[in-house]
């Protein structure tokens, strides 16, 4: 299987997060906790980010981070890698503390970045660790509402700023944003492609990064096809036509079965179909 592409570029924003190998806990106490945000922001700081939001849970965090220069897999790499390294030493261990490659998603930033900064600092209450946000201490939310200094890393002009003008005012719209979204469904149900949470304006400008990175065989099917058309837009009125079902199959990347489930005729059909428009040349 193919391992979802790392695409980078100056201005780029990302929802990070990465998990305890073997689902186990990577952080075992508050000095863990500490100690990864130090390594977080020393990091941070090296590569130029901006992190808008953040939240350690037992077995794995959340970053919500922007790239201005594009360096996204190096200071990633410097991120994971020197805190399982300290975890280690202090814990007398050794072998892997994360499971695998980090997951990271692309985010459109107009549309999409202010909802997923609240998702991030509400995983605590969501999973019933704190009743509210300012209780749990490893999150963002303290050091962005002013209950805490926060570390020296976070930056929260931009979140703020969407609130309004004037600090305060804009902190007690944020708090209300913020206990408003504990029953809201997750963003991340809108991602495309494993890997894009954006309108399609969005992810037609990151089509082109996409084309010509790596040999189209190793990209991912689903991150390629990510701005393709649905089949109810391709078949009107669900009815079969060869040239359609031939677009769908070729163009798209449909399989045989998605379509002949979607027109509910038999998938041998769909072959048929798409074997006749190829012996007229593809026309």
């Amino acid at each position: 299987m193919a391992r979802p592409l790392r695409i980078e570029f100056p201005g780029a924003v990302y929802h990070i997060t990465s998990r305890g190998n073997a689902r186990q806990d990577i952080f075992l106490d508050e000095k863990d906790n500490a100690l990864f945000l130090e390594v977080l922001c020393s990091s941070g700081k090296r590569f130029h980010w901006l992190l808008h939001s953040y939240c350690l849970m037992s077995n794995h965090y959340h970053l919500l981070i922007e790239t201005p220069t594009g360096n996204l897999s190096r200071g990633m790499r410097q991120i994971n890698g020197m805190y399982t390294q300290q975890f280690n030493r202090r814990h007398n261990r050794v072998g892997h503390v994360l499971q695998g490659r980090y997951k990271a998603i692309i985010v459109d930033k107009d549309n999409y970045l202010l909802e997923l900064c609240r998702y991030v600092v509400l995983n605590p209450v969501r999973a019933q660790v704190v009743e509210r946000p300012e209780e749990w201490k490893w999150s963002s939310y303290r050091g962005t509402v002013g209950y805490s200094e926060g570390i020296s890393c976070l930056t929260t002009d931009w979140i703020l700023s969407q609130f309004g003008n004037e600090q305060k005012e804009a902190i007690r719209r944020y708090r209300g944003f913020v206990y408003a979204g504990v029953k809201e469904e997750s963003p991340f149900k809108k991602v495309k492609g494993q890997m894009f949470l954006g309108e399609d304006r969005f992810l037609e400008k990151l089509k082109g990064m996409i084309k010509g990175k790596e040999p189209l065989i190793e990209i991912p099917k689903v991150q390629r096809y990510i701005t393709r058309p649905s089949l109810e837009k391709i078949f009107k009125d669900k009815k079969l036509e060869n040239k359609e079902a031939y677009r769908a199959y070729v163009k798209y990347g449909y399989t045989f079965k998605q379509i002949a489930e979607y027109l509910d005729v038999h998938y041998s059909t769909i072959s048929r179909a798409v074997k006749r428009v190829e012996d007229e040349g593809g026309k």
